[in-house]
């Protein structure tokens, strides 16, 4: 697909779906956008061109390969499986890309769903934030064939720094879990690692400098640290989508056995942020719940 123009549908335009179909467009792909509500999708398409559908089945008419990036497994399932939903409407060989975090149940789902239709599916979440497919750099972790995938990853170029084939259907959900239990213990670890400098009267930056090029140096701290003590939390990756994810990897640990004593703490304190009006806010809005001296 990379060096021609492919028809291409993509569900879903929030914060990581739109920037990601902006991208294909600009690698020269014919976009087809399809968003639960109308205005942002003839927003989309009246910058970024291409055209708009009212159903995810009309977008899908035609495609070469539809992608989505939707809020959760009901949300998927609607986009996908059900009345006007895409599936019923991709011709036999088309390709079906999802980068929605979703559970591993419904990405193995869509992939024998789509086996019996003659689609190549590949459940592809993302790592990078809303700046990184702002940026073209998302990190993605894929699960499905290798014919599906070897498929995606001319498409997928187009908005990513790295695409790693992790295995068969379901794969890439369940390291999309990985990377979220990893991402719960660096910010939470960061941000109290932050408001214990406060309390104890240290320069914030001269703290930053002396730590941040060392072991205990992670995305969250580079990222986040001056903006936590700024108390800014308007960007990035929300609280309710943490809680969401959290709670896909720990229904998967029960399923397959494993112990996740410090994600559930981390879901609880996630909890608090939200008690405290922070579901819509960063992550990094957790410090609120530590006390400032």
């Amino acid at each position: 697909m990379r060096g021609s123009m492919t028809k291409v549908t993509f569900l879903g335009l929030g914060a990581m779906g739109a920037p990601i179909a902006r991208h294909l467009a600009a690698a020269g792909h014919e976009v087809t956008v399809y968003n639960r509500t109308r205005e942002r999708a003839e927003a989309w398409v009246e910058k970024y061109g291409g055209r708009w559908a009212p159903t995810p089945a009309a977008a899908a008419e035609g495609a070469e390969a539809v992608l989505s990036c939707v809020g959760a497994d009901g949300d998927l399932e609607k986009v996908t499986l059900r009345k006007d939903g895409c599936f019923a409407a991709m011709s036999k060989g088309a390709l079906y890309i999802d980068h929605t975090t979703a559970s591993a149940r419904i990405a193995r789902q869509l992939a024998v769903e789509g086996r019996d239709r003659g689609l190549l599916v590949v459940d592809a979440p993302v790592s990078g934030g809303q700046s990184g497919a702002e940026a073209g750099t998302l990190s993605i972790m894929c699960g499905g064939s290798d014919k599906a995938v070897a498929a995606a990853i001319p498409l997928m170029e187009a908005y990513s720094s790295r695409i790693v084939h992790i295995g068969g259907p379901g794969a890439g959900q369940t390291t999309k879990m990985v990377n979220q239990i990893c991402i719960a213990g660096a910010m939470q670890s960061a941000a109290e690692a932050l408001r214990f400098a406060q309390n104890a009267d240290l320069d914030l930056d001269k703290v930053f400098e002396a730590i941040s090029g060392g072991a205990a140096a992670s995305w969250y701290m580079v990222n986040r640290w001056k903006t936590m003590a700024d108390d800014s939390f308007d960007f990035g990756f929300a609280v309710d989508w943490m809680r969401k994810d959290l709670g896909i990897a720990m229904d998967e640990a029960r399923a397959n056995g494993a112990s996740l004593p410090f994600a559930a703490l981390a879901d609880q304190f996630y909890s608090d942020a939200q008690a405290l009006g922070c579901g819509r806010q960063d992550i990094s809005s957790v410090v609120k719940r530590l006390p400032k001296t």
